[in-house]
């Protein structure tokens, strides 16, 4: 049974490039370097589901393009990159391709794009001095159809051609392509498509040894004093996504172009990895993808551009464990083959993306890592202030073992959580908390939420930890006054500013 989930001061003055739709969208790639493949009424059957409206294919697939013809789902259908070469060399060829994989499928499928290739510049250099005529040979036909309008081409980038792209103002595309990229910026501002480009924090975290913090990556909120800050601009940026979609904006400027809009054709996040990819997580998964589409239908924008719709498709709809390479690589999708989601994504409020935020599901656990003082501090506000019924935590009582300050504030940062309607921001605790889909329930000990039923809480009076615990005790209280909480006996303001929500 397919579960729901709810599942884009150098320049003074720069041209608002278009949006490359009326309203930010998320899409989703379909890779099938999978053991079990879904057939494609499968494939179908799933994204209807979870009401994805926008995908892309890797290729042209016959059998697909029919299974979602009369669906009104919007498909950016792929040249492969073995195909490149003989479309760019021959208008014949290309017409022939437009023909066979286009024109057989429209208006019944709704083919809205052509990705000439993917990457071509940094996997397949041989193919660069071909790849703007095989964009135009594409575009005569579709002109040729009366297709151009409704159809536009264009090729997704890795955003390594990128040079110095922090800060954003300061980046530039590889002069090394500039042959390949004038031209191509000319074509994608003439038919009024966009610049395609993949965009993975994950990888820049990965590759930082360190300097990159894995919040920023994953959109997780920041201190303004943890903010990257661009000093020519003086544009503040607080995540990786928008600061690359920035560095391609600047890099387009300074080759002239300040009208075409970026969609980002790939980015996502692997749930799992081996012992060398420690940051490839089912939490860090769900934390990022959650993230980014409530980021991108929010139509937050960019620092440079904020406002400005940046459609993003995220990688991927399926784990494809045919994939060569880490375990990363096999760990990308939502879904396995069976169409089980490989975790609940926490969307309230972010739109109908995916269907159904399934949040009863989720729960609220102390970070791995975090600060033992922290948490502690986050249980005492959350068993006072935050009203949480903590009795549970009592020696004697079912959730008092084991007696730490990691498993007393997991327990009580998830009652606050589902106390407060699994609402967005309820699980931060200033960054000690995070979402996870695996039940921390344990033995007698039950967690609010568990087999998907929500605990009722009492409002009024509720019980600290028990003072006995050496971990966990609340024998320091917290008063609430605005914006701060003052610990009665020490007298220390906390200037936390909505510290823990």
């Amino acid at each position: 049974m397919v579960q729901s989930l709810l599942l884009l001061l150098l320049l003074t003055v720069s041209t608002v490039p278009a949006s490359a739709d009326e309203d930010a969208f998320i899409g989703v790639n379909i890779g099938t370097d999978l053991s079990d493949m879904p057939s494609p009424t499968q494939v179908v059957a799933l994204l209807k589901a979870q009401n994805i409206r926008h995908i892309r294919l890797y290729d042209a697939d016959r059998a697909m393009l029919l299974a979602l013809a009369n669906t009104g789902i919007r498909v950016t259908v792929s040249v492969p990159n073995d195909e490149l070469l003989g479309i760019g060399q021959s208008n014949a060829t290309a017409a022939n391709w437009v023909s066979h994989n286009v024109l057989a499928h429209v208006p019944a499928t709704n083919i809205t794009a052509i990705a000439v290739g993917s990457e071509v510049l940094t996997t397949v250099s041989n193919a660069a001095p071909i790849l703007v005529s095989a964009m135009k040979f594409i575009q005569s036909a579709l002109v040729a159809s009366n297709l151009d309008s409704q159809i536009k081409v264009s090729t997704p980038h890795s955003s390594s051609i990128i040079l110095d792209s922090f800060p954003p103002s300061q980046a530039f595309f590889n002069r090394t392509w500039d042959p390949v990229m004038v031209p191509l910026l000319k074509f994608l501002q003439s038919t009024g498509s966009y610049l395609m480009l993949n965009v993975y924090p994950y990888y820049d975290y990965m590759q930082s040894n360190g300097v990159i913090p894995l919040d920023y990556a994953l959109f997780r909120p920041l201190p303004p004093n943890k903010e990257a800050v661009d000093a020519n601009t003086l544009l503040h940026y607080t995540n990786v996504f928008d600061a690359i979609v920035d560095a391609a904006y600047f890099s387009m400027s300074y080759l002239n172009f300040t009208n075409v809009p970026v969609v980002v054709t790939e980015s996502g996040w692997p749930s799992k990895g081996e012992s060398s990819e420690p940051g490839a997580t089912v939490d860090n998964a769900n934390t990022y993808n959650s993230n980014l589409i409530r980021h991108v239908l929010n139509n937050t924008g960019t620092p440079k551009h904020p406002g400005i719709a940046v459609s993003t498709y995220i990688y991927e709809l399926y784990n494809e464990d045919l994939r060569p390479g880490p375990v990363s690589e096999k760990n990308w999708g939502l879904f396995d083959a069976s169409g089980m989601p490989v975790y609940i994504l926490t969307l309230t409020g972010s739109g109908t993306v995916l269907a159904n935020d399934t949040t009863n599901q989720t729960y609220c656990v102390a970070r791995d890592g975090a600060d033992p003082k922290m948490l502690q501090a986050a249980l005492d506000w959350a068993c006072g202030p935050g009203k949480v019924d903590c009795s549970p935590l009592l020696q004697g009582k079912p959730c008092y073992e084991p007696d730490n300050v990691i498993a007393h504030s997991t327990y009580a940062f998830d009652a606050y959580y589902h106390r407060m309607a699994m609402a967005d921001g309820t699980c931060n605790f200033n960054g000690v908390a995070s979402i996870t889909t695996t039940d921390p329930s344990h033995g007698s000990c039950k967690f609010p939420g568990s087999d998907g039923r929500n605990s009722t809480f009492v409002n009024g009076t509720t019980l600290a930890p028990s003072s006995n615990s050496t971990a966990s005790s609340c024998s320091s209280r917290y008063y609430y006054y605005g914006d701060a909480f003052v610990r009665s006996t020490v007298i220390v303001v906390l200037l936390l500013n909505a510290v823990f929500l």
